[in-house]
């Protein structure tokens, strides 16, 4: 499961990594140091002339069967073990409709009320969530995404069954381009070594507090 996550990036330092095409309108995006579903998060798509562009998506995709937006409908996780088999994920799939949610880390908690940790990069750098994205709905402004989850590696075992798909930096045209059976083969989880683990704040476990104080080290039990 992923759920919460952080974007305290620059811009500017995201578009630089990431190489959007240089003609792409900047979004109307600020950073995040405890972002959650339903909220719009910044992604990066490919383009129809085959560029990377950033887009602003709302996290959670709607079921194809509901009639309203409401939060109860909303699927922000799709297991990658069986979401071909459900009709929402399934058409995103085949149709090319794949997304990389951007991030510097996601947090994860290993029991209620606790201290969560924050899987992060070891320099701080992008974490690159594989997700499924969907047109707006209606007179939606922002199409909508869900981020595909896998079986865990070693390090985040320790705290939750699940993780995130994590797309590495020499995989992002892959994933984003190539036919559903090539990008398939990157849905495994990330090699240990690409996460860092830090135990932070209970400041995050409320998801008004948006400030640096959430990935502050957690005082000693």
């Amino acid at each position: 499961m992923c759920g919460r996550v952080r974007l305290s990036s620059d811009y500017s330092e995201i578009k630089i990594r990431l190489k959007f095409a240089p003609n792409a309108p900047a979004p109307n995006f600020k950073p995040d140091w405890n972002k959650p579903p339903t909220e719009p998060m910044l992604v990066a798509i490919r383009s129809v002339d085959g560029e990377r562009i950033p887009k602003m998506m709302k996290w959670g995709l709607i079921p194809h069967w509901a009639k309203d937006d409401k939060l109860q409908y909303s699927t922000f996780n799709a297991r990658s073990e069986d979401f071909r088999t459900r009709p929402s994920f399934r058409d995103a799939w085949a149709w090319g409709q794949r997304c990389l949610v951007v991030t510097d880390g996601f947090y994860e908690w290993p029991g209620k009320g606790q201290a969560p940790f924050l899987f992060h990069r070891a320099d701080d750098g992008l974490v690159l969530l594989g997700g499924l994205f969907q047109r707006p709905r209606g007179d939606e402004v922002h199409p909508r995404f869900t981020v595909l989850t896998t079986r865990p590696n070693g390090l985040v075992a320790r705290v939750h069954d699940r993780m995130p798909v994590i797309v590495q930096p020499a995989q992002l045209d892959r994933w984003l381009g190539e036919p559903p059976a090539d990008a398939a083969a990157l849905i495994a989880p990330a090699p240990e070594e690409t996460l860092a683990a830090t135990r932070v704040s209970k400041h995050v476990n409320n998801v008004r507090n948006d400030d640096p104080g959430c990935v502050a080290a957690a005082e000693p039990a």
